[in-house]
């Protein structure tokens, strides 16, 4: 299995109508930083699933286009020049609010391994999209495996808290046995 990510690799999630252009270090341990073009109709996020950091804030700053960004139940749009961080643990999702492409940097610190975790998701998005329902959203035992390999990363809001880590961290060698693999793993 693959554990790096080539500098200025574009992967495209089809299902999200997202564009990620990876052109930065992938371990910097500062920022994770990587470009995202959202079509229209596009959505971040797990098609635009509420979802939270747990140790990392995570800023949008828009080049060109509209950007929704619903925080705590509130939305924000964003224009060119303009910028917006999410500080961790905050529940939030976004979405272009343009009739064109918006086109933004986005920006999680610390790094973790988030720009992995956005690139593996993406690239089975594109490379394996009967792993994925056809609303876009990754099939359970896969949502288990990448949550758990990427612990800390990103997390849903539908169960309490720290239920999903112990069920992923049971689930994650089932969906291995059931033939689901990671395309970028984890830096050790």
């Amino acid at each position: 299995m693959p554990s790096t990510l080539e500098l200025g690799a574009v992967i495209r999630n089809p299902f999200n109508r997202e564009t990620f252009t990876f052109s930065g270090s992938a371990d910097d341990p500062e920022v994770a930083r990587f470009d995202v073009a959202l079509e229209p109709g596009g959505t971040g996020g797990a098609n635009a699933l509420v979802h939270f950091h747990p140790k990392a804030d995570e800023r949008f700053a828009v080049r060109s286009g509209r950007l929704k960004v619903v925080l705590d139940d509130k939305e924000h749009f964003i224009g060119p020049g303009e910028d917006i961080v999410v500080p961790r643990g905050r529940r939030h999702f976004f979405a272009n609010a343009n009739e064109g492409t918006t086109d933004m940097t986005v920006e999680l610190r610390p790094a973790q391994q988030h720009v992995r975790f956005f690139a593996n998701m993406a690239s089975l998005a594109q490379d394996h999209p009967e792993w994925f329902s056809n609303q876009g959203l990754p099939h359970f035992l896969l949502a288990a495996l990448m949550l758990h390999s990427y612990r800390d990363h990103l997390y849903g809001v539908v169960l309490p808290q720290p239920l999903p880590k112990l069920l992923f961290a049971g689930l994650a060698p089932v969906a291995r046995m059931k033939g689901y693999a990671l395309a970028i793993e984890p830096k050790n």
